[in-house]
């Protein structure tokens, strides 16, 4: 069996990005895990926790986003070890936010914590994105 690697389940959660600031959900519900420990924090709400609270907070967030597109992922760290993976990252895009018609540039800091499941690694144990807080 082939198993997928670590780094194409990070550049699968990119291109769950790029879905998302276009108001699509469908690319990070494949990303987590369908186990209950699974927990969300997006700048949207509280975080979700458990599979169907995780699924509800990813409908907020991509209801709030439209005819966006993703323009950078700096990657700032990366730790692995044999089953859990954090990626720390800098997401930067733009979209139409809310109801507004004028694209709006999004930055945001992220936390993402894999975990290999049944030789899948599955951004699972939490993922966590807030806006990008520039210096006072």
């Amino acid at each position: 069996m082939n198993t997928p690697t670590l780094e194409s389940a990070i550049e699968a959660s990119h291109k769950a990005l790029a879905a998302i600031l276009k108001g699509d959900q469908s690319g990070y519900l494949g990303l987590f895990s369908a186990a209950e420990d699974v927990t969300l924090g997006n700048p949207f709400g509280p975080f979700g926790r458990g599979r169907k609270n995780v699924e509800a907070r990813l409908a907020i967030a991509a209801s709030k986003y439209r005819d966006g597109r993703n323009t950078k992922v700096e990657l700032i760290e990366k730790y692995v070890s044999e089953h859990l993976a954090c990626v720390a990252e800098v997401e930067s895009g733009e979209a139409k936010v809310a109801g507004s018609e004028e694209m709006t540039k999004i930055s945001v800091r992220v936390t993402s914590v894999f975990r290999l499941e049944a030789e899948h690694w599955k951004l699972l144990v939490h993922r966590h994105a807030d806006p990008l807080a520039m210096p006072q």
